[in-house]
Order: C-alpha cells, then structure tokens, then sequence
C-alpha cells in the first residue's frame, strides 16, 4: 500500500524537515526506522554529516548500541534470532531517549555498535549540551510494545525507510559476505531470521511520521 501523498518525502524534503527540527528552541529527536538493509545507517550518518556540514549541532545515536552482548546472547539461547526485539536491551535505550530528551544540560554518553566485533562498546558517542537534534535509527522505533512505545513518545518524528525488496535483499546478503559470512550463510540469515524480522518491522510501517523512499 503506497502511503499518504502527504508523508511522503524526497531526499530534499527530508533534509528541510530535519532542519526545521535542528533550529527549534528545544532539543529534538528525529527516528529513522526500516528493515535490515534498507540503508537505515547510511542515511542516517549521511543526514547527520549533512546537517553539521551546515552548521546545525547534530549527533547520531543509532539503537544498535543497545544489542546484548553476543557471549549474552548465546547464553541466553538468542544469537541465532540477533535483531530480534529481545535481543536489545530495549529499556536502557528508552532510558537514554528519556534522558536525551529531559536533561539537555548534561553531557551524555551512548554506546555505540562495532559491526567487526558484531558487539557493541560502552560509552562511545558524545552528546553534547549544545546538540539540538539527535538522530537516533533502528528497527524498533515504531514498535508498539513495551518498552519500545515507550520510547515512540520520546521520538519528535519518526520516519520509515523504504527500498525495493531485491535491492534490499542483495545488499543485505552483501553485507553478511562483507563481515565474514559465507555464501550460503549470508543467505539463510537474509531470508531467515532477518526477513522475519523485516516483516514485523515493516507491520509498524504506519504509525511513521513521512515515508521516505531510496534508491
């Protein structure tokens, strides 16, 4: 289904609204949501880039570094569903959102994901008193279960990122050979416990603020 004329947004259109969330008289936090492989990363440290090119005080806080540990996930029987909802420490990122939002005077420290250790590490993203817009991105933002709801009421705007689905799927399958994964590895975690996770995602698609489509 093709979304409201009116949510949907072109690249240019994105980047005007995110300045118009940068240039309020309060901090903001704009959410970037899509499945695995939509370019959710890309675009965000891409939007990012962009507005502090441009003067605007601007960080990115993606969801990642809130994934458990990968010795926690196998502990606990979940690393063969990693990117799932319950294999990321959901309420501490809301409490970051939370914190992000309610106490613009402190400097804050986030953790940050490390594709190469595929864990995350303590502590790695600085966001400074000054910052007016956080971006933070990832697959739950949307998600109408607790505590991810939690944290929608944080979010300013939220946006959807839509990719042609074999686009999507080839990039993905890539990026698993990328970090290590044979052929047939990167397959089956594509169009396995990724596509499933892509299909819940892809279900909160409506509760976003715009939709915007990559190419």
């Amino acid at each position: 289904m093709q979304p409201n004329p009116q949510t949907s947004l072109t690249r240019d259109e994105a980047y005007a609204r995110a300045v118009g969330l940068a240039t309020t008289n309060r901090r903001a936090i704009l959410g970037i949501v899509g499945p695995p492989g939509a370019g959710k990363s890309t675009y965000a440290e891409e939007l990012t880039a962009r507005l502090v090119a441009d003067g605007h005080h601007a960080v990115l806080v993606p969801m990642d570094g809130y994934h458990l540990a990968q010795a926690a996930l196998e502990e606990l029987n979940l690393a063969a569903v990693k990117g799932a909802p319950q294999t990321f420490d959901g309420y501490g990122f809301v409490a970051l959102l939370r914190r992000l939002k309610e106490s613009p005077d402190e400097s804050i420290w986030a953790p940050r994901f490390d594709r190469n250790l595929e864990d995350s590490i303590a502590a790695g993203i600085q966001v400074r008193p000054e910052t007016t817009l956080v971006v933070t991105e990832g697959n739950y933002l949307l998600f109408d279960e607790l505590p991810w709801a939690t944290g929608r009421k944080l979010l300013d705007e939220c946006w959807y990122l839509e990719l042609n689905e074999d686009v999507r799927h080839e990039r993905l399958e890539a990026r698993h050979r990328r970090y290590g994964r044979s052929d047939q590895e990167a397959h089956e975690r594509t169009f396995g416990s990724d596509e499933a996770n892509a299909r819940l995602i892809a279900s909160t698609k409506p509760s976003a603020d715009a939709v915007l489509y990559l190419s």
